[in-house]
């Protein structure tokens, strides 16, 4: 037991010996608020049922109008990259700590506050639209918090039918007859050859965004503003889509009919390719030291 009480010891020495030694309020200081603003171009995103006549009109570039009334995104393995290069990571392998779900209907998802940032010049941040396919589990004891924050009945990031979560949830209409738009991605699984569940389509997505100047976590508590431009859900960088509500393999409005080849269209387009795209719909409006 004096072994164990040793150990426990030396954190709290240091983090009494930091508090101490600076001038800084370390509990403000080492903090990073990522705020996220959804849009359509430069359009803040309003959200409204079929005849609403304060929803945000958009029009895609097929000329299809559509508006939304509902929108949701999981965001999770969040990494801050210092000016020189050292990549500092965010919980990423926890849930419970380092993933939200943004939610358009809740302005106080749209926050979200990193803690104990080490100080530093930061120049990028990463982090994934979806979760990572190791830990794409509905896991309620090892994530409780998540899990519950994705069940609940006004996110409903889970699939029904499936043991992941969704990644995206957009509901909406869309043409002057207000036909049913709903896109939700996320990745799924397949049996193999001998009756085992694998991996099929992977719909998590990395981002990576330059900042316009370095956040100076340490001298300030940074505010990162990171925008989110829902018109490339069918005007992307990667995929012009044009929506079609029939059955057939071509056709995409309603998860019940398109295809995975189909949402892995609309998962470029919101979380970037991987390659020629790696910042999808997301891009820096500022950042406030």
């Amino acid at each position: 037991m004096k072994n164990v009480k040793k150990y426990f010891a030396l954190p709290i020495l240091a983090l009494a010996f930091t508090a101490c030694s600076s001038d800084d309020n370390t509990t403000v200081a080492n903090k990073v608020t990522l705020e996220f603003t959804n849009t359509f171009g430069d359009k803040p995103l309003v959200l409204g049922d079929a005849n609403s006549t304060t929803a945000t009109v958009n029009t895609s570039a097929e000329g299809q109008i559509h508006h939304f009334s509902e929108v949701k995104y999981v965001i999770s393995n969040i990494r801050l990259v210092k000016n020189d290069g050292k990549e500092i990571p965010y919980f990423i392998n926890d849930l419970d700590q380092g993933a939200t779900v943004i939610n358009q209907a809740k302005p106080s998802s749209l926050s979200y506050v990193l803690r104990d940032i080490p100080k530093g010049e930061y120049k990028q941040i990463k982090f994934g639209l979806g979760v990572r396919n190791d830990l794409n589990i509905l896991n309620e004891a090892k994530f409780p918090n998540f899990y519950a924050a994705a069940g609940a009945n006004d996110t409903e990031m889970m699939w029904e039918w499936g043991t992941g979560y969704r990644f995206t949830k957009i509901e909406g209409f869309y043409e002057a007859d207000h036909k049913t738009l709903s896109i939700h991605t996320g990745s799924t699984l397949e049996k193999d050859d001998n009756d085992v569940l694998v991996q099929g389509v992977d719909a998590y997505r990395n981002i990576t965004l330059d900042l316009p100047v370095l956040a100076q976590v340490g001298a300030s508590s940074p505010v990162i503003s990171i925008k989110a431009d829902f018109n490339a859900l069918l005007s992307g960088k990667s995929n012009t889509i044009k929506l079609s509500s029939g059955t057939g393999s071509d056709d995409n409005a309603t998860p019940n009919v398109h295809t995975a080849v189909q949402m892995t269209k609309f998962a470029d387009n919101l979380g970037g390719n991987g390659t020629s795209d790696v910042t999808g719909m997301f891009s820096i409006l500022q950042v406030k030291n």
